[in-house]
């Protein structure tokens, strides 16, 4: 069985197809020893898009953050044998098929490390170090903004869903998501958040009223978290000390290099962003934009990671279309404050008449 496992593991893929040429600036290549390192040096760079825009400190703040008076402090908890050991033997046995098989044996030994870890706020190098693979969203190939970094991590990091499962237990228990926060919550997603959109929609149209729309996709939005900004927003939502040192350390001396089709880049340091492929990562970006919602003012919004929608509807097209630019305003002021980038399209629902002008 031990061979079986071993042959099965060299087996698997964790590389994706290289495309045969990238474009970097003028230069195209077609040196795939050049193209990964030219992906890793995109990839670690992604999150910077906003400095680049707006090379002086822009005139924003971040978005005011919901009064919780009632928040309890919230603080790690010593994670048990049982469930380690439950996790263990849940896994994938092609991904890890050792600490599968070894389960009884090792849950001890790593449950001690985990809580070691919360104890000295430190976090294994190693457990810092992902293997990054480019996967392609979509349009040209040759573009290195057309793929999406997908972070392989150590098998041990991915125990981080622990401290995920604690976290997420104590903001639903007291509330502290938006409600219209879908993005990543047991019990919500893209469906529900799309029938809730749209049955807003169709009722606002049986009304007889205008309804119109702001569709909101954020660039490199997972890449572009502000490490210090969003230490700061832990901070006001009563994580303790020893919690914020803990993600402080979590985030600090990331690296990352680009392996496909059996090459690997050199490492890079990574100072801005969430891994997308980590557990921790979509929660803690659900954090950092939670508050956004408090900016909508008049009108409706929906956030589902990073898709946000900005609706409202009334008998006046001119009213409405005022109050959807202010609020619009304010939500890109907000956006802004988190040093992230926004695109946007606005849609008018009435057959009969043309859609206005996108807000500026």
């Amino acid at each position: 069985m031990f061979w079986d496992n071993v042959q099965s593991m060299e087996n698997m893929s964790t590389s994706s197809q290289l495309p045969t040429a990238l474009r970097l600036g003028y230069t195209v290549t077609t040196d795939k020893s050049m193209i990964i390192e030219n992906f890793n040096k995109h990839f670690s760079t992604a999150g910077h898009a906003f400095l680049l825009a707006y090379p002086t400190p822009a005139n924003s703040s971040a978005p005011p953050t919901a009064n919780c008076p009632s928040l309890p402090s919230f603080s790690f908890t010593q994670i048990q044998i049982a469930d380690v050991l439950k996790e263990l033997q849940n896994r994938d046995p092609y991904k890890s098929a050792g600490l599968k098989l070894s389960a009884a044996i090792v849950a001890t030994p790593i449950t001690s490390l985990f809580n070691l870890s919360f104890v000295l706020s430190e976090i294994p190098k190693d457990w810092k170090s992902a293997a990054v693979i480019p996967l392609f969203k979509g349009g040209d190939t040759l573009d290195p903004n057309c793929y999406r970094p997908i972070s392989i991590l150590p098998c041990l990091s991915n125990f981080k869903g622990q401290v995920n499962k604690q976290i997420t237990d104590h903001f639903e228990s007291h509330h502290t998501f938006s409600a219209v926060q879908s993005g990543f919550r047991a019990g919500h997603g893209c469906t529900s958040a799309t029938l809730k959109v749209l049955n807003d929609i169709m009722t606002a149209i049986d009304k007889r009223q205008y309804c119109a729309a702001v569709f909101i996709d954020l660039s490199k939005a997972f890449d572009s978290v502000n490490h210090r900004n969003l230490i700061g927003r832990l901070n006001s939502l009563g994580f303790s000390n020893y919690c914020l040192a803990w993600f402080t350390t979590y985030f600090a001396d990331r690296v990352q290099c680009v392996k496909s089709e059996g090459l690997l880049s050199g490492p890079l340091t990574v100072s801005m962003g969430v891994p997308q492929g980590s557990i921790l990562g979509p929660t803690l970006f659900s954090i950092n934009i939670n508050d956004v919602a408090l900016a909508a003012g008049d009108s409706l919004i929906h956030l589902y990671a990073d898709d946000t929608i900005l609706y409202t509807s009334g008998t006046s097209l001119d009213t409405l279309l005022t109050n959807l630019q202010t609020s619009f305003n304010a939500i890109q002021h907000s956006f802004r404050g988190l040093q992230l980038l926004l695109n946007a399209k606005c849609m008018l629902f009435n057959h009969s008449l043309p859609s206005p002008s996108p807000p500026n």
